[in-house]
């Protein structure tokens, strides 16, 4: 299941499509359901699920799999490192990461590793 924003409706940032998936809430923590727990919180995603589906499910959606979407020898390196570890702190943390790298096609374009 491919993930991704409705940007330029949302914010092109995907930390942010991250938390929503997996809390079903919005970056300030609120959400449109009056029951506890977020928007529909039975269709919240696993962290895994979530960084699946904003990884290879989404190059596989753009028939890309084979060049993005993971990182294996072969294919474009792009990724970013958090100061944290988005897949195991409480789901609260999540926002609070920040950005140490961006590596684009195995180029480091900010920070460093």
């Amino acid at each position: 299941m491919p993930l991704g924003s409705d940007f330029p409706i949302e914010r092109v940032n995907p930390i942010y499509t991250f938390y929503a998936a997996v809390s079903r809430l919005s970056i300030d923590g609120t959400s449109p359901s009056p029951s506890p727990g977020g928007w529909y919180p039975a269709e919240k995603l696993s962290r895994q699920q979530a960084l699946k589906g904003m990884t290879l499910d989404a190059a596989y959606a753009s028939f890309a799999e084979d060049k993005i979407g993971s990182l294996k020898v072969g294919k474009k390196a792009d990724f970013v490192v958090y100061d944290r570890d988005i897949m195991q702190v409480p789901e609260s943390e999540i926002l609070q990461a920040k950005v140490l790298a961006t590596v684009v096609d195995g180029e480091v374009l900010y920070g460093g590793i």
